[in-house]
């Protein structure tokens, strides 16, 4: 990435895995709107976001830890960090809702956290093969291998809304068929507007192609 980049926060990358079109309207647009699933994500934040040093099982656990990795152009902060006793770093990411969250949504929270573990193992040396999500709700953690094809999408994300960023353009809505999935929870809806644009791109591409038009 460019050094005159301005550095993606890690919290880009779910968004966009999420929605191309929220990461804009949040990261580029600087536009964010509370709903209930936003309101209760800063619940489950509001320990972890502090930032401190404990020890647990002989294990030190570190809140609130800046992150950062300069050749992808990632910065944040990851939610906990376990170090391991010798010295590999364990993320773990804490969101709202329960283990058995849809597997789609899942994997978006996936990207953050594989986002988190190579600024770590960039920062620390050590090889990152697994953190973990933790879902406040159920009170359980899911644990996730850190896989080639995880780091390789974290790649590919952080060049995507580099070049978003880059080029100031919105993304398209999402295709009916993740828009039913996901769109509802979004607290973005209202600005988004999916419904009111899909039906403007439906009648455009219709006109564009209707020979009697």
């Amino acid at each position: 990435m460019p050094a005159e980049a301005d550095p993606i926060p890690l919290s880009a990358l779910q968004h966009w895995a999420y929605c191309p079109r929220q990461c804009a309207l949040i990261h580029l647009e600087q536009a964010f709107d509370e709903n209930v699933h936003t309101l209760r994500g800063q619940a489950v934040h509001a320990r972890v976001d502090k930032p401190g040093v404990e020890t647990a099982k002989g294990v030190r656990v570190e809140r609130a830890l800046p992150l950062w990795h300069d050749e992808l152009g990632l910065v944040g902060k990851a939610d906990v960090v376990e170090f391991l006793p010798d010295g590999t770093p364990y993320p773990v990411e804490y969101k709202h809702g329960s283990r058995h969250k849809a597997t789609a949504i899942a994997a978006c929270d996936d990207v953050q956290l594989a986002g988190q573990a190579l600024c770590l193992q960039a920062m620390t040396g050590h090889v990152v093969n697994e953190g973990a999500i933790y879902y406040a709700s159920s009170k359980r953690r899911r644990v996730v291998p850190i896989t080639p094809a995880l780091r390789e999408q974290v790649a590919h994300t952080a060049q995507a809304v580099a070049h978003m960023l880059r080029s100031g353009i919105l993304p398209a809505v999402l295709p009916p068929d993740l828009a039913a999935q996901r769109c509802k929870a979004c607290s973005l809806i209202d600005r988004c507007q999916p419904q009111a644009v899909a039906a403007q791109v439906q009648a455009a591409r219709a006109a564009l192609f209707d020979p009697d038009r």
